[in-house]
């Protein structure tokens, strides 16, 4: 019997910047394991809605629930405490570190209420490290940038410090992994090694949120989607039904709705 409570759940979420209403009365569900996207038009709120969940700006009205529990309104740290990672549209390296430095700090931000423990003798600030670089080498592993370790983040390629990025949420262990435009810049074999991981993340358990625009990778990758025009949702559901929607054609996928013989062109090219 499936768990009647959703992992995250938006319901009425709202947020108004004085006479603009940038999201309005939005609600959604997202289920363990599941990839869920946002799209739409840019202005729709894609991102406000992501700033609300991630706790970057409180809500206007409405609320955010993580496993049952509230979260709208708690500081971001807290929320990242909870299970919500995310990423953004421009990889954010802390620059002078190293590829492992920089992973580590995604580690370091989930265990730093264990450092009470390091500090009262419970265990050694050494056992504590070597179990951090041994998580660090598994998932850099996972990602695929095990070899770039000792690099410094400023050698890495766009697509390499996407990877990054990804990997620095990943060790946070996360319960909610939220992608704010991926695929954007990257090459065609990079989308191939995005989509992979993506799908990987999904199979350990792991929810996926993301915003994307390239819908040739985006329509084979999720399992439902959400789409947005000015701040409402006007359609939900999963790709096919989305894609044949005659209110998103006309808000957003326009032709692309039609032409359904391209949404294949990113596995075909691959």
């Amino acid at each position: 019997m499936s768990n009647p409570i959703p992992l995250l759940s938006v319901r009425g979420l709202t947020k108004r910047f004085g006479g603009l209403t940038a999201v309005s009365d939005l609600d959604f569900d997202l289920e363990p394991g599941e990839i869920l996207a946002i799209i739409g038009p840019n202005g729709a709120g894609k991102s406000t809605t992501f700033n609300l969940i991630c706790g970057a700006m409180p809500p206007t009205a409405g609320t955010v629930t993580l496993e049952g529990r509230r979260i709208d309104g708690l500081q971001p740290n807290r929320i990242a405490e909870l299970g919500i990672y995310r990423t953004f549209q421009h990889n954010m390296p802390f620059k002078g570190m190293s590829v492992t430095d920089n992973i580590l700090v995604g580690r370091h931000a989930r265990r730093a209420s264990s450092l009470w423990s390091v500090l009262l003798g419970r265990a050694s600030v050494a056992e504590a490290e070597r179990a951090a670089r041994d998580k660090v080498l598994d998932i850099a592993r996972f990602v695929g940038i095990d070899t770039l370790l000792d690099a410094d983040v400023t050698t890495l390629s766009f697509g390499q410090g996407r990877l990054l990025e990804i990997a620095r949420a990943l060790a946070g262990e996360p319960k909610i992994l939220l992608l704010d435009e991926p695929a954007a810049g990257l090459t065609l074999s990079e989308c191939a090694r995005l989509f992979d991981l993506i799908k990987d993340v999904a199979r350990q358990g792991i929810s996926v949120l993301l915003i994307e625009h390239d819908m040739h990778f985006l329509l084979p990758l999720t399992d439902r989607i959400v789409v947005l025009n000015f701040g409402g949702k006007i359609a939900e559901g999963t790709s096919s039904e989305v894609r044949a929607n005659p209110a998103v054609v006309d808000a957003y996928l326009g032709k692309l709705g039609a032409a359904s013989e391209n949404v294949g062109a990113f596995h075909a090219s691959r």
